[in-house]
C-alpha cells in the first residue's frame, strides 16, 4: 500500500511540474524584463479575470489552480481571479464521470453550473474585499527569490530559467509532502467510512462536504464525484464539495504568499463561496441525475 502511495504521489506531481515551471517562468519574465507600468496596465484589465479564470479551471487539471496561486503571490491576478480559478477547477471530476459513463449533457450541466457560479463568485469577492489587490511587501518574484535564496539577482535570460527552475524544484518538494500525508489519510479512512457522514442531508451535506473539498489534493474530487454518483451524497453537497476543491492550489498558496493571515482569509473565503454555492443548487432544486 505504501508504494502505491509513494507512486501516485510522485505521478501527481510530477504532471503539475510543467504548469508550475512556466508560471515562474512568466513571473520572471513579468517582472525582470516588463516594469512594473507594464504589471499595472495587466492589473487593470485583470477585473474581467473571474470571467477568464472560471471558464479555464473548468479544464481537468490540477496545474490551473497551482499556475493561479503563483499568478496571485506576484499580484499578477486578482483575488476574485484566484477565486473563480479555485471554485472552477475541476481536477478528475470529469475523468470519472466520463469513465462512468454519465451522459455528456448532464456532464455539461454540472461544469456550466460550476463555471457560472465561480465566475459569479469571483467578481463578487472583487467588489466585497477590494483590499486584496493591493500590493503587498512580499508580492514580487523577487521577495521569493529572496526568501528562497535561489541567487537570481540579476535579468539575463540563463538566470531567469534557472531561477524558475529551483522555484518548481523547491515548491514540488514541498507538494510532494504534503500530497503524501493526504493520500495516506485518505486511505486510512476510506470511502465507507465517509459514507458515515451524513452528505445528502440539506445544510449539513453542504457544510461537510465543503470540509472535505478543502483537502489540498486531486483525491478529494475523486471521492466527491464518486460518493455523488454511488447515491450517498446530494447534488448541492456535491456542487459544495467540488467548488471549494482547489487541488494543490492551496499547498501552492501557503508556499508562495508569505501572508500567512491573508492565506487563511483566502482559504475561509473560498469555504463560504463553496458552501454557499451548493446552498443556492439545493435550494434551487437542481438536478443533474
Amino acid at each position: 500500500m505504501i508504494w502505491d502511495l509513494i507512486l501516485d504521489t510522485l505521478l501527481d506531481t510530477a504532471k503539475l511540474l510543467p504548469f508550475l515551471f512556466l508560471t515562474y517562468l512568466l513571473m520572471e519574465y513579468l517582472e525582470h524584463r516588463t516594469g512594473d507600468k507594464t504589471l499595472a496596465v495587466i492589473r487593470r484589465a485583470d477585473r474581467m479575470g473571474p470571467l477568464f479564470g472560471g471558464v479555464l479551471g473548468i479544464v481537468p487539471q490540477c496545474g490551473f489552480s497551482a499556475a493561479a496561486s503563483g499568478f496571485y503571490a506576484g499580484r499578477v491576478i486578482r483575488i476574485g481571479t484566484l477565486i473563480a480559478v479555485f471554485m472552477s477547477t475541476s481536477d478528475e471530476m470529469l475523468p470519472i464521470m466520463l469513465s462512468r459513463r454519465v451522459p455528456v449533457l448532464t456532464v455539461l450541466k454540472i461544469l456550466l453550473v460550476k463555471a457560472g457560479l465561480a465566475v459569479a463568485a469571483g467578481f463578487l469577492v472583487d467588489y466585497l474585499f477590494p483590499k486584496f489587490n493591493i500590493r503587498k511587501i512580499g508580492s514580487s518574484i523577487h521577495d521569493l527569490c529572496e526568501h528562497d535564496k535561489c541567487g537570481c539577482e540579476s535579468d539575463n535570460s540563463e538566470n531567469i530559467f534557472r531561477s524558475s527552475l529551483m522555484h518548481t524544484l523547491q515548491i514540488a518538494v514541498f507538494i510532494l509532502a504534503v500530497s503524501f500525508a493526504l493520500n495516506l489519510m485518505v486511505e486510512v479512512l476510506g470511502e465507507e467510512g465517509l459514507r458515515a457522514l451524513i452528505l445528502n442531508q440539506p445544510v449539513v451535506g453542504e457544510l461537510l462536504a465543503g470540509v472535505m473539498g478543502l483537502l489540498p489534493n486531486c483525491a478529494a474530487s475523486v471521492m466527491i464525484t464518486t460518493l455523488y454518483l454511488d447515491g450517498a451524497m446530494s447534488a448541492g453537497a456535491m456542487m459544495s464539495g467540488l467548488l471549494v476543491g482547489a487541488g494543490v492550489g492551496l499547498i501552492v498558496l501557503f508556499r508562495t504568499n508569505r501572508n500567512l493571515v491573508e492565506n487563511i482569509k483566502i482559504t475561509v473565503l473560498l469555504y463560504g463561496c463553496g458552501v454557499l454555492g451548493g446552498l443556492l443548487v439545493n435550494a434551487a432544486r437542481i438536478t443533474f441525475i
